[in-house]
């Protein structure tokens, strides 16, 4: 599968917990990313039997947008 294709998941790095419980994205993730230093990243975790089993990152601003598509039309109705 190319990069090019869409897909939910895929592993792309396996990364470790430091001493100080820091962990560090891989270049080649951050570039394909544009991250750049202090951009913000949202983490969110998923829980399955009362334990978190995923935690999912994304750019701030990409979680902005989608809750503001989402939020924006009902808000609407409700404002009127």
């Amino acid at each position: 599968m190319n990069r090019h294709e869409t897909t939910c998941c895929r592993i792309d790095a396996i990364v470790s917990i430091d001493s100080k419980g820091q962990v560090v994205l891989p270049k080649d993730i951050r570039q394909r990313m544009e991250l750049k230093p202090n951009d913000k990243l949202a983490l969110i975790d998923y829980e399955r039997n009362g334990e978190t089993c995923c935690i999912i990152i994304i750019k701030a601003k990409e979680l902005e947008k989608t809750v503001n598509q989402t939020l924006e039309p009902m808000l609407k109705d409700i404002i009127k």
